[in-house]
């Protein structure tokens, strides 16, 4: 896939990955307008890379229809969508944990908030004759990490959910759907969970940019590819050695 010269929408665009994506991807020629909840860190990361920046929280539907009524009006050539907002709560399952309001939290953002917004923008993207829908998820869709144990659900409800939309629009369709899979990243969303032990977020801006470069439907950065071998090779290990002295 060409991209060069795309319109392109990246949520959680305020820091981390989404900031890299958008970086990279306005450096390649691209038009490029980032989301996020935080007005005025997104105010800035707009300014910081010269582009638009827009309010958006993606857990309330109004704002994602103020959102894709905006794309419709002012971008209506947006022809690749890369969802990446996403929130992780650091814990583990038992008495008294609150598995269920993480959980809330964390499928309004990472599967719920995707969902919508891939509808709704779904009129917008077929009418282009090159388009793409980006899902950031994680190593923990093939096997869960016990310290984000519903965040590692979410992220596997939006895997296959993924793998579906890919699937449903196949070659029907202009609109190409690929999934990027990161191992641990250094951002400050995951300073609590050893993050600057990880790589930095723009080695998955840049994989996501080859994968889609090449029609590398499912990205896998760092570790994720040897891990997701290790899973198929032998489940119980691998989940094991996934969570050792956890």
């Amino acid at each position: 896939m060409n991209i060069t010269n795309k319109t392109i929408l990246v949520t959680g665009g305020g820091s981390g990955i989404g900031y890299e994506i958008a970086k990279l991807l306005k450096q390649q020629g691209n038009t490029v307008i980032i989301a996020g909840r935080n007005a005025d860190k997104i105010k800035k990361a707009g300014e910081k890379l010269g582009i638009t920046a827009i309010a958006c929280d993606v857990t309330r539907e109004a704002d994602i229809e103020k959102l894709v009524t905006r794309i419709q009006q002012e971008y209506p050539a947006l022809s690749v969508l890369v969802n990446n907002a996403g929130v992780a709560n650091l814990y583990k399952l038992g008495e008294q944990a609150g598995a269920f309001q993480k959980a809330k939290q964390e499928f309004e953002v990472n599967y719920f908030a995707p969902l919508l917004l891939t509808e709704k923008l779904l009129p917008v993207l077929s009418q282009q004759p090159e388009a793409a829908i980006v899902n950031i998820t994680s190593n923990v869709t093939f096997h869960p990490l016990i310290l984000l144990p519903t965040y590692s659900d979410a992220k596997a409800a939006l895997h296959s959910h993924t793998v579906a939309l890919r699937h449903t629009l196949g070659k029907n369709s202009s609109i190409k759907v690929f999934e990027v899979m990161p191992s641990l990243v250094n951002t400050e969303a995951t300073k609590d969970m050893g993050g600057s032990n990880g790589m930095h977020p723009q080695v998955v801006a840049e994989a996501l940019l080859k994968g889609m470069q090449t029609d590398q439907y499912e990205i896998y950065v760092g570790a994720t590819a040897q891990q997701r071998a290790d899973y198929f090779a032998n489940p119980v290990a691998a989940i094991e050695n996934f969570n050792a002295g956890l």
